[in-house]
């Protein structure tokens, strides 16, 4: 197509589809709308003209339905659940973790996995702990928890999860003086059908 001078254009907020345009090809002068034009520009300009390497799926972000599938190419994947997977190693220059505080009802306390990788608990009663939605098997997840006993020092006592498997089988002993913390740490690595229980610190102030 030959040169097309545009004149006396006028201003995009005030030209309609119907607005007249000059254009000169070949050295005859003619006359377009805003809307032929629009129409030319969309069914002539590709995304290589404007050195777009992307595909116009991949432009479609409002297109959801197309989001949280995972390309086998690609390094990084992320899913429906906004879960994202790296398919090499990861280097960051600060790691940080979500924290949650975790109460008891009825003398039970679940504890999410989905939520974060620190916990805390301040007894208000002896509970029984839940561990649930940890990563499936094959994928390692640890978490630490960090047990207060009550300003009243009422050494509230906590079951664990039959799941937990605590060094030579024997579970810890609270403190059980007045606010004194002790930190716990569990590990998995099959979906959560054993969990391995350390004391990381005790009576801590």
């Amino acid at each position: 197509m030959a040169n097309i001078k545009i004149s006396q254009m006028t201003a995009a907020s005030s030209a309609s589809g119907g607005q007249e345009f000059e254009v000169n090809e070949s050295g005859t002068t003619k006359k377009v709308t805003g809307t032929q034009l629009s129409t030319f520009i969309r069914g002539n300009v590709t995304l290589g003209d404007l050195s777009v390497t992307a595909s116009a799926s991949d432009l479609n972000t409002t297109d959801v339905t197309t989001l949280g599938t995972s390309e086998a190419s690609k390094v990084v994947t992320a899913d429906a659940n906004g879960d994202v997977n790296l398919s090499e190693e990861l280097k960051a220059k600060s790691y940080n973790e979500t924290y949650a505080a975790v109460t008891s009802s009825s003398a039970a306390t679940a504890l999410n996995c989905e939520t974060g990788n620190a916990f805390s608990h301040t007894l208000t009663e002896a509970t029984t702990f839940t561990f649930s939605n940890p990563p499936a098997s094959g994928t390692a997840y640890s978490f630490s928890l960090e047990v207060i006993q009550d300003a009243s020092a009422s050494g509230y006592a906590i079951t664990w999860p039959n799941s937990v498997d605590w060094p030579s089988a024997t579970a810890p002993t609270l403190t059980a003086t007045a606010n004194a913390k002790d930190v716990f740490v569990f590990y998995t690595r099959d979906g959560g059908t054993n969990w391995y229980g350390f004391t990381a610190g005790q009576a801590l102030g």
